[in-house]
């Protein structure tokens, strides 16, 4: 904790020597896109994207799960999400997911979460769009004992998948993706070589960007 304070208490005196960068924020936000991704600490958005202070709305949630939109129950994430498209009117949307994630790796195997019943509840919300569906063979592959790195991979990428498909079920998405004032983007961050792959509809695959 004390290299976080050291940065922290010196960081004001070198921005200043920047050329004061950050008083543009002081205008407002006018951020590029909507990036959804995992709360691992290992996924550094603006390190892999090279994003500057303003250019990310960023939402981040155990295992990058999209909530579904619910008046009745409005949860954080979806007003973060409703924010970002019809207050900032961000011009797309990237849903990451990566490699040896817990939250997915959680899921499909069945994993005895008694002891963190708030994480079993929340990953409860993503058992309609699971990536462990019965007669699924990538996911019974994942979800065995001797499951590989590969396996798991899969799995994160259908994740990926059905969270942008339960987004487009949120207010809005759907018909600026239609017509284009929104662009919708499944991608696969790898922890341990830091590359990215992007889903490619035409083919049905991720491969890198």
């Amino acid at each position: 904790m004390r290299t976080f304070i050291d940065h922290a208490r010196t960081f004001g005196s070198r921005a200043a020597e920047n050329g004061g960068e950050l008083h543009r924020l002081a205008d407002g936000q006018s951020p590029l896109a909507l990036f959804i991704t995992c709360s691992d600490s290992r996924v550094i958005p603006s390190l892999f994207t090279g994003a500057r202070p303003g250019e990310l709305f960023e939402l981040r949630t155990a295992g990058n799960i999209v909530p579904p939109y619910r008046l009745d129950r409005p949860t954080s994430e979806a007003a973060t999400i409703e924010f970002a498209i019809e207050i900032l009117g961000v011009a797309d949307i990237v849903v990451c997911g990566h490699s040896h994630c817990g939250a997915v790796g959680a899921l499909v195997r069945g994993d005895d979460l008694s002891a963190a019943p708030a994480v079993r509840t929340w990953l409860a919300e993503a058992a309609g769009t699971s990536p462990r569906l019965p007669g699924d063979a990538a996911s019974e592959r994942a979800a065995s004992p001797s499951a590989g790195s590969g396996d798991l991979a899969a799995a994160v990428q259908r994740h990926v998948l059905d969270q942008l498909e339960r987004l487009r079920a949120y207010p809005g998405v759907d018909e600026r993706a239609a017509d284009g004032r929104i662009g919708l983007h499944a991608w696969y961050y790898e922890v341990h070589t830091g590359s990215v792959l992007a889903h490619r509809p035409d083919a049905d695959t991720f491969s890198p960007l």
